[in-house]
């Protein structure tokens, strides 16, 4: 699955870089003196990005990210570019047929081009700010079972994407803005790991993690990044040995009062329905669903889930990814209510790739549940 999901990656990524390496080339016409100069740089950033995902294991961390600074920096002005390059060519064509700028498509190309990087660059400065100052989402609910006159204070985070990006010193600060929290519970709705656990045990990650307080305990679920880990459970056993509950398939009660459920993520296509997991459960207390990918909502309200948290879509990370993955979800981020069940999709604590959130927000997600 690794493999053809990189080989899929790389082959798309080398046809659309070498269209825009084409189209940036022919952009600069009228100014060949910096053609090479720029070129290299697009080049030199692609290397990076490809150096960074492949290799960035198994170099030193402080030069991984660098690398991967420089390489996942190109792959959002590689985005942009790739935009401004085919919204160019719209213009070109319809030019073509109806000659409203005979002379000026050269100076339109190469204008539009330069614009577009500046825009880029304040967008990533923008973007940046919103990465390194994650937002905290608070959400006041109350379940239909609501005969124990309790609350809880939940505190969920997703896409967390522990490796070199979010490293031993970013992790810490996540540590300490979930326990500013003051929470009852921590629930961590996978993506826990990036690809590799290799960055996170050199690291000594399980140092922070075992900071985190919740007095009902932390939970954790698998994500389709789990998968991508050295084994399907490499990720699982690092949790549990840092003192995290991993829920793969399987059902808590807690305090004797609700129930936390943890479904394993469907790219095990084997895992249970959830009708299996919620089977024999007291139908009086609450039950509180973790489900990273946030498909057939449907199922949660069927079986009389109070809350389900999901994550993975990370609301795009970056325009226009947030309104691509509202045609694919339907929640693909934020709150909505079913029935009698609460849905919450985060956008993700941590990120995949570019460190830059533009039009979307790093956030943690402080859930005040009555029941």
């Amino acid at each position: 699955m690794k493999t053809f999901f990189f080989i899929i990656f790389f082959t798309i990524m080398l046809t659309l870089n070498g269209l825009v390496f084409l189209r940036t080339w022919q952009a600069l016409t009228t100014i060949p003196s910096i053609r090479p100069i720029f070129l290299f740089c697009l080049i030199g950033g692609f290397l990076a990005m490809l150096i960074g995902m492949i290799f960035g294991n198994y170099m030193p961390q402080s030069i991984t990210k660098i690398i991967s600074l420089i390489g996942f920096t190109y792959l959002i002005l590689f985005v942009y570019l790739s935009l401004n390059f085919i919204l160019v060519d719209v213009v070109r064509i319809a030019n073509f047929y109806f000659h409203f700028a005979p002379f000026g498509m050269a100076a339109f190309r190469l204008w539009t081009m330069i614009g577009t990087l500046v825009i880029s660059i304040i967008l990533m400065g923008y973007g940046s700010y919103k990465f390194n100052n994650p937002a905290v989402v608070t959400l006041n609910l109350s379940s239909e079972k609501a005969i124990q006159h309790k609350q809880l204070k939940i505190v969920a985070a997703s896409d967390i994407h522990l490796g070199n990006t979010i490293d031993k010193k970013r992790l810490k600060s996540y540590v300490t803005l979930i326990n500013n929290q003051q929470p009852d519970i921590v629930l961590l709705a996978g993506d826990v790991s990036d690809r590799s656990m290799i960055p996170v045990i050199k690291q000594n990650m399980d140092e922070e993690l075992r900071e985190i307080k919740a007095p009902l305990g932390v939970f954790a679920i698998s994500g389709n990044h789990e998968y991508f880990a050295e084994t399907p459970t490499m990720t699982a056993d690092y949790l549990k040995n840092a003192g995290i509950t991993y829920l793969k398939d399987d059902v808590a009660l807690i305090d004797n009062s609700f129930y936390v459920l943890g479904r394993d993520d469907r790219s095990n296509a084997n895992r249970k329905n959830l009708d299996q997991i919620v089977n024999g459960l007291d139908k009086n207390k609450p039950k509180i669903l973790l489900d990273h990918q946030p498909f057939h909502l449907e199922d949660a309200e069927k079986n009389d889930i109070d809350l389900q948290i999901s994550g993975h879509t990370h609301n795009g990370q970056f325009f226009p990814g947030n309104f691509i993955v509202k045609t694919m979800y339907e929640l693909a981020y934020g709150y909505l209510k079913k029935g009698k069940t609460h849905y919450y999709v985060s956008s993700g604590l941590g990120l995949w790739g570019p460190q830059y959130r533009i039009g979307t927000q790093s956030e943690i997600v402080v859930i005040n549940l009555k029941y």
